[in-house]
């Protein structure tokens, strides 16, 4: 076994090799190329690019999708009047460090490429809206992330091995929708607690032990997703969260509910689906539900656990009692 992970390891380091001695060659041809050929296949590239370009409800959009782009050319700062980004599944490997002279842009939609990092100059972005990296093989969020000061939307999903953010995130005051489910999180960040605008959240799909006790500092949150983690214990003050209309929570360890969380007034949708609570409840099926029961865990089903389980702990101490 021994040889056959040596030989594997040796043929990924040729592997890789012969793709960068690959790219020099190409590099080097490139630089040995007449200059009027250069200027020709710059201008076939830019009448290439200018296809691309849309207008879709007053905005000047760059759409690209199902085409190899793996790079994007330099020449592309021709239309930097560009107000939107549409580039998908391309195998797009990186963000041009150029894109700080877009200054016009408000939607950078890169998801489904094969993006590995997030250039630092994307803080100088300041007049983006919305920011849409999912399904990529990001790492790394640079802190200067934080300069983007009208950023509303932020999506990460599915980068699979990101699993922390800058702190300088908090920086973010407009940010209102922020998606980081089906990553490596194991924690959420506290930059993500300290957000003052944000509204809906999804870190499903993720490695969440556990959530901070002062959840309740996210006052703006409405929509919360926690589907498919690790948690086991719920904070008491997450019943101090007054906006909060919907929470996901099927599909961890949760052995138990709150008692707090009855008063959650404004929580129209709950569901804790797949968890092994410790109190058995069921509800009976009502005729309007037939066999669509998803309900059953839903927010009926929370009061009348929290219900049962306040009798069960009224018995084992009266029993207690009983046994002094």
């Amino acid at each position: 076994m021994v040889g056959v992970a040596a030989c594997g390891s040796v043929s990924s380091i040729k592997a890789l090799w012969e793709t960068r001695i690959q790219r020099r060659k190409e590099e080097e041809e490139q630089r040995r190329r007449p200059l009027s050929v250069r200027v020709w296949e710059d201008r076939a590239v830019l009448a290439r690019l200018r296809e691309k370009l849309q207008t879709e409800d007053g905005r000047l959009v760059l759409r690209i999708e199902q085409e190899e782009w793996k790079n994007l050319p330099a020449c592309l700062v021709r239309f930097v009047q560009v107000q939107e980004w549409q580039i998908h599944r391309t195998g797009l490997l990186k963000v041009p460090p150029f894109i700080c002279s877009f200054q016009n842009l408000l939607v950078l939609d890169l998801s489904r490429n094969a993006v590995t990092e997030i250039p630092q100059q994307i803080g100088k972005l300041t007049q983006i809206r919305e920011l849409l990296l999912s399904y990529n093989q990001i790492q790394v969020v640079p802190e200067e992330l934080g300069g983007c000061e009208s950023l509303e939307r932020l999506d990460l999903a599915m980068n699979r091995d990101l699993k922390e953010l800058p702190d300088q995130l908090r920086n973010l005051v407009r940010l209102q929708h922020l998606d980081l489910s089906m990553n490596d999180f194991v924690s959420l960040p506290d930059c993500v607690v300290a957000l003052p605008a944000l509204e809906w959240l999804d870190m499903g799909g993720n490695r969440l032990q556990r959530l901070p006790d002062d959840i309740h500092r996210m006052q703006t949150l409405q929509t919360l997703w926690l589907q498919r983690n690790e948690l086991q214990t719920l904070p008491e003050n997450i019943s101090r969260m007054s906006r909060l209309d919907t929470l996901v929570l099927s599909s961890n360890r949760l052995r138990d509910i709150p008692s707090l969380m009855e008063d959650m007034t404004n929580l129209r949708f709950v569901n804790f689906r797949d968890n092994p609570l410790i109190v058995d409840v069921s509800l009976p099926l009502r005729m309007e539900d037939g066999e669509d029961d998803r309900e059953m865990f839903g927010r009926d089903f929370m009061l009348t656990y929290i219900q049962e389980a306040r009798k069960r702990n009224y018995a084992v101490l009266n029993a207690h009692r009983l046994h002094r």
